[in-house]
């Protein structure tokens, strides 16, 4: 296709996904605003085991970030500012006690973590119509994760697309499809609802576990077809969270390297989680089958941050 074909293609699908103006000309929630009080109760009423779930990966310098020089971000710097070696002096608190003390220096999207609404615009607008320029180098004043960074706690569901295949990882390109979705819905006897968090599992985070590398997140790897975002829209998700770089595999259109994005975030606002740890969740939801559970996901609280490292809970 030409672009001008591309562009068009983008243009329709944005039409039939997009939420603007559906809950305020003044809306900086999105699709979050499908999250109720009464869902979030029942989603609490999921919890009957005690087991938890951490979703992340470690914040440290052997992240993901890095080994590509096209990628500006890095993977985060860790320093002690007092240590257990400081003499008395720097860091003496009183006769023989003393404290340390530490500090990160990172890129908000670098591990495991949110895309805030602000992330990605075309035609110079944000999500709602807001322009993109309200998005600066001192923040964004429009919907930046500061202003929904609480809402991220609800009912989430785990769709394992790797075991619907019965492979340990779905093979580099593969495109996830509204049908693979339905078929995992129907092999897990699970009902994806309006105001649900949907995790995706690629079973890219195996690969990590049995190499210890990162190379099979880089280029095409796994992730949803772009067309899938009316499914998303259509059954009313929340936000959506994946095992792999993107959410979205990338390679898809010739024009366009995150059509995905461009249609959940800017049109649908549907905030998106990238490099989400979800292999021990994925073995016991195979094995009790129950792929539900409470989901705990709160961003940090940074003033028009366009992005931020989570450390999300599931809970059984």
């Amino acid at each position: 296709m030409t672009q001008d074909d591309e562009t068009k293609l983008l243009e329709d699908l944005g039409a039939q996904v997009r939420n603007w103006g559906r809950w305020g000309a003044d809306d900086e929630r999105g699709t979050l605003n499908l999250i109720t009080a009464e869902k979030r109760a029942a989603a609490a009423s999921l919890v009957r085991r005690g087991a938890v779930f951490s979703l992340t990966i470690p914040l440290d310098a052997d992240g993901p970030q890095g080994s590509d020089p096209r990628n500006p971000r890095r993977n985060p710097l860790h320093v002690l500012t007092r240590t257990g070696t400081d003499p008395p002096q720097v860091n003496g608190t009183g006769g023989t006690s003393r404290y340390t003390d530490d500090m990160v220096v990172m890129h908000l999207q670098a591990a495991t973590q949110w895309d805030a609404l602000a992330h990605v615009f075309y035609d110079d607008r944000l999500y709602n119509g807001f322009p993109a320029a309200t998005a600066t180098t001192r923040g964004a004043t429009r919907l930046g994760m500061e202003k929904y960074y609480d809402e991220l706690v609800s009912r989430g569901v785990l769709l394992d697309i790797a075991r619907l295949h019965e492979v340990e990882t779905l093979p580099a390109g593969h495109r996830v499809t509204a049908e693979e979705l339905d078929e995992a819905c129907t092999t897990q006897r699970v009902t994806v609802e309006a105001g649900d968090i949907v995790l995706l599992r690629t079973g890219l985070m195996a690969v990590r576990d049995r190499t210890g590398g990162w190379a099979a997140f880089e280029g095409a790897a796994p992730g949803v077809h772009y067309t899938t975002a009316t499914w998303f829209a259509e059954h009313g998700v929340a936000a959506l969270a994946c095992d792999n770089t993107a959410v979205e595999s990338y390679g898809v259109l010739q024009h366009y390297a995150i059509p995905f994005h461009m249609l959940a975030l800017r049109d649908m606002g549907m905030p998106l989680g990238e490099y989400w740890y979800l292999e021990e969740l994925a073995a016991d939801c195979a094995d009790d089958r129950v792929y539900e559970f409470l989901l705990v996901a709160p961003g940090l609280r940074v003033t028009g941050a366009v992005g931020s490292p989570v450390t999300p809970l599931a809970m059984k």
